[in-house]
């Protein structure tokens, strides 16, 4: 997944009910700026949707995949500008007005991508979109974070990660409203502007972050928000914490320097902050190699390739995926702080690596299974609509399946009677695919009639259940933990952008490793990826749950070695890392 969140004990959920009932301003805080997370989810999952009628639209985007891949990643390549240029904005101009500009890109990108008369406008609006994106992603934590009571502070920030999961299922139901309506992906695309535009005008009435406030030494403006917050008798104890906070902040800056450069040095040349990097790092890109954004970003385009043809049917599946993404967030919150971290990963490793594996050989038997061409089939449309590729091949043209038709840049009009039976190899244009869906056959241009279909749409679910509990959410709460206070803005930036990147790689070329090594060998190499992912956090990611900032500093000082490959150890040292 895309952006990080913290979690919350079950107490300080109920804690949160009680306050937030007392002081109902304070979900109005929180659920006000997190309305970015809601489109940062939005935007995750509604390019999955679009991209199918995009395709329908623009004969160049459907013939060349990688301006596919580029309208889908385009936005990632925007959102890592964003959020390195965010943290700027956030400390020059404030989080609110942070979160003014970013509605304001997120909406014009929108609209840009609505009326986009041309591929290459898209892709300007994906970038604006990526931007906006990457400035919530980091922005609408930190505010709800510094305008929450501390004891409940955990459990509003949680209410950001929600909403990214709830706002990835919000696009797949948008998507799927919209499959009827002309213009399909414009509205699709278009109706992220909505959002934007209400917490606009919402973070119009809201204040300040009074930690910014404090900071500019706007100090009274900082008391009056406080005040609105806390009850009167806490508000002196808050100010006092707030003071003592920000001295001790500037305090590390003179040590460590306020440049961002002299920052990112310090933390390689520091060696518990080197091997925490490793830890946050590893995680961070173990999370995205795991091929978790082929499904948020593909999901319709992988239930195509596993045999279901039509649009909305694929669109209506994918709803199952995105479903099961904001429940397992939830449940994260219940297990996370039971099980520790470190073994909720590794667990959910586990569950990935099977579902890949399994996965690879349902795609690999539907291919060797898919439908084979009937030479009078094909010839029935006419010469001119029959595949050049499969008329060429007269030796060997008894052992074309769908999937050899495919392969040959050409599309499979199934059987009238039975999509399984000998079909069409045909010329893959909208012409052609109105001659056979005119005489009421299938028309299938990404994937090849299976029977094997429905347990790729089972597999995918089980991924989404192993993968959301654990990798989901546990690589944001490690880089939490893991990094020393002094370091822990600038080492979670630095594993944050590597999330990113690792995103951007992953989704700029899917599609490619899908036409070079097919739907199963992409998912077998996704497989590869997570097992070395697996070996990766067993060796170099400590457990920190329950841990205090000096025991996390003193795990990484000794250098972290699994159980099973440690020395003797002083009993001196808490070691609750399985």
């Amino acid at each position: 997944m895309e952006a990080g969140h913290s979690t919350a004990e079950k107490t300080e959920f109920t804690e949160c009910w009680k306050t937030t009932w007392r002081t109902p301003y304070i979900m109005r805080l929180a659920l006000s700026a997190g309305i970015g997370g809601l489109l940062f989810g939005y935007d995750t999952g509604v390019i999955s949707g679009a991209l199918l009628y995009i395709r329908d639209d623009f004969q160049q985007v459907d013939k060349k995949t990688w301006l596919q891949e580029t309208i889908v990643s385009m936005a990632v390549a925007g959102a890592i500008f964003g959020a390195a240029i965010g943290g700027w904005i956030n400390d020059r101009f404030g989080r609110r007005k942070s979160i003014l500009l970013a509605d304001v890109v997120f909406f014009f990108g929108a609209i840009v991508m609505a009326i986009a008369p041309a591929p290459w406008v898209i892709i300007i609006g994906r970038i604006l979109v990526g931007l906006g994106v990457g400035m919530a992603s980091m922005t609408s934590p930190l505010y709800i974070s510094e305008a929450s009571p501390a004891r409940i502070r955990g459990a509003l920030v949680s209410t950001n990660g929600l909403l990214i999961t709830g706002g990835q299922f919000l696009s797949y139901l948008i998507n799927l409203a919209f499959t009827h309506v002309k213009g399909t992906w414009r509205w699709m695309l278009g109706v992220a502007g909505l959002p934007a535009l209400v917490q606009f005008f919402l973070m119009m009435f809201l204040p300040e972050s009074p930690r910014w406030l404090y900071r500019q030494n706007r100090k009274e403006e900082a008391r009056e928000i406080l005040a609105k917050i806390y009850p009167p008798h806490e508000v002196d104890v808050e100010i006092r914490a707030l003071e003592e906070s920000i001295e001790a902040e500037k305090a590390d800056e003179t040590v460590i320097g306020e440049n961002i450069f002299a920052k990112v040095k310090g933390a390689f040349s520091n060696p518990v902050v080197r091997r925490g990097l490793y830890a946050g790092i590893t995680v961070q890109v173990a999370q995205q190699f795991v091929g978790i954004n082929t499904v948020m970003y593909y999901s319709p385009t992988i239930v195509q390739f596993a045999g279901f043809a039509s649009n909305k049917t694929a669109i209506a599946l994918s709803l199952i995926t995105s479903g099961l993404n904001a429940v397992g967030s939830i449940v994260s919150m219940g297990f996370v702080d039971r099980f520790g971290r470190r073994r909720l990963m590794i667990i959910s490793m586990f569950g990935i690596i099977s579902c890949l594996v399994i996965l690879s050989a349902v795609f690999w038997q539907a291919s060797i299974h898919s439908p084979n061409i009937g030479s009078l089939e094909s010839l029935h449309f006419g010469s001119n609509s029959t595949c050049s590729a499969y008329t060429a091949a007269v030796d060997d043209a008894s052992s074309w399946n769908c999937m050899s038709c495919l392969q040959a840049k050409c599309a499979f009009c199934a059987d009238g009677e039975s999509e399984y039976r000998p079909g069409a190899c045909l010329v893959s244009s909208k012409e052609v695919g109105r001659m056979c869906r005119g005489e009421s056959r299938t028309w299938f241009v990404n994937g090849c009639p299976s029977r094997f279909g429905f347990l790729a749409v089972v597999f995918l679910g089980l991924y989404i259940i192993f993968y959301s509990p654990g990798m989901g959410t546990a690589p944001w709460i490690v880089n939490s933990e893991i990094y020393p206070l002094r370091y822990r803005g600038t080492g979670g930036g630095i594993a944050a952008v590597s999330n990113w990147c690792s995103n951007l790689i992953v989704s700029e070329t899917f599609l490619t490793l899908t036409e070079a090594l097919g739907s199963s060998g992409t998912f077998l190499l996704f497989a590869g990826f997570s097992l070395i992912g697996l070996i990766a956090i067993y060796f170099l990611v400590p457990e920190t749950k329950g841990l205090q900032i000096e025991e996390v500093e003193k795990v990484l000082q000794e250098g972290y070695k699994p159980k099973f490959f440690r020395g003797k150890r002083k009993k001196s040292v808490k070691d609750i890392s399985t």
